[in-house]
């Protein structure tokens, strides 16, 4: 016997309307020929109730879970976990549950999160790559959020625009030697950023890359940057491909003396949480996480109700790149060959 406590079903609603369940079950759901008149009275019946549709019924009469998939690279990166309010805030607004899988930076593990994913009956799901990987086919419809340059993605933050808008504010500050730093050489992110700073340069800048990955390889994980060495070169600015690397930077040039941004400026990706209470506050590009998500989770969801779906598809989108936002702070400033502070690391 069911609880006294449990709310009211369709069966309660259609006898207190004296109505039948189909009636009030199409009505609910919006589906079958009821008058407009009728539906209206039902919900408003059904809500003076307290009825809650039941997700495991709907899912039996759909066929659908009302449930995406939610694939991180690495959910302890800062990053993610605003992907992911934004995903779920997007989800909630489309009728959608969301569940969260982390892919921990391992191809394998990512495979195994889109498997269980699929096996716990999502509708579709959203990834967003381990970086350097290529999202192929899955059970269900998949968007993807990477970079505009990958294969299969179905939108993303123009990280190209990003890295000219970074390169722009330099020139304009008076920078001519950049030193961009990188922590993965293979990531289509990260190469589509420092590509972008080298097509936004003026012809008299020169820009060099450190990819942090190989120097650790070589040297040891968390070793340092050599950057003071770098300022003692002439290199002036230090554009980071992500605010962890740029908050790396601006460690160690603090800890050699180096006064930011007076001797240099250092930039970043992403406005991370931390980015704007750091000293300096740090200059960086932010990405509209808003727009991303709802651009990801629209087209997907509107392929699922599209009745058109195949198998391992990859979901596209008519928007596939948003544009990044400079967010200008006070770890970039006008460059000033010849100050003191540079003469004396000459000496140092």
């Amino acid at each position: 016997m069911a609880s006294s406590r449990s709310g009211p079903n369709l069966s309660r609603i259609a006898t207190s309307l004296g109505v039948s369940v189909a009636t009030v079950s199409n009505a609910l759901s919006g589906k079958g020929r009821v008058s407009g008149q009728l539906v209206e009275r039902i919900r408003e019946h059904a809500a003076e109730l307290g009825y809650v549709p039941s997700q495991a019924g709907r899912a039996l009469r759909t066929g659908r879970s009302g449930v995406l998939g939610l694939v991180l690279p690495d959910i302890a990166n800062p990053l993610f976990p605003k992907i992911a309010q934004a995903i779920e805030f997007a989800a909630s607004a489309a009728g959608y549950g969301v569940l969260i899988a982390d892919s921990r930076g391992d191809v394998t593990a990512q495979t195994e999160a889109i498997n269980r994913l699929v096996e716990r009956g999502v509708d579709g799901m959203v990834v967003i790559p381990r970086r350097a990987t290529r999202i192929s086919s899955a059970a269900c419809p998949i968007a993807v959020i990477d970079t505009p340059s990958t294969s299969g993605n179905t939108v993303a933050a123009d990280h190209w625009q990003g890295g000219c808008e970074i390169a722009g504010h330099l020139a304009g500050l008076g920078h001519r030697r950049i030193l961009i730093i990188g922590n993965n050489q293979e990531s289509s992110v990260q190469n589509d950023r420092a590509d972008g700073i080298h097509s936004g340069m003026r012809p008299d800048m020169h820009a060099e890359t450190l990819w942090i990955d190989r120097l650790e390889q070589d040297s040891g994980i968390g070793c340092p940057l050599g950057l003071a060495e770098k300022v003692r070169q002439g290199f002036t600015a230090f554009a980071a491909l992500s605010d962890l690397q740029a908050l790396r930077a601006l460690t160690e040039l603090q800890q050699a003396g180096v006064n930011i941004p007076v001797d240099v400026s250092v930039t970043g990706f992403d406005d991370l949480i931390w980015s704007p209470v750091v000293t300096p506050s740090l200059t960086t590009v932010r990405m509209d996480m808003d727009a991303i998500a709802g651009i990801a989770v629209s087209a997907l969801v509107d392929t699922i109700r599209a009745n058109s779906i195949r198998q391992g598809m990859l979901v596209t989108a008519e928007i596939d790149r948003v544009p990044m936002q400079l967010i200008v702070r006070q770890s970039s400033g006008p460059c000033e060959p010849g100050t003191k502070k540079t003469s004396e690391m000459e000496n140092m």
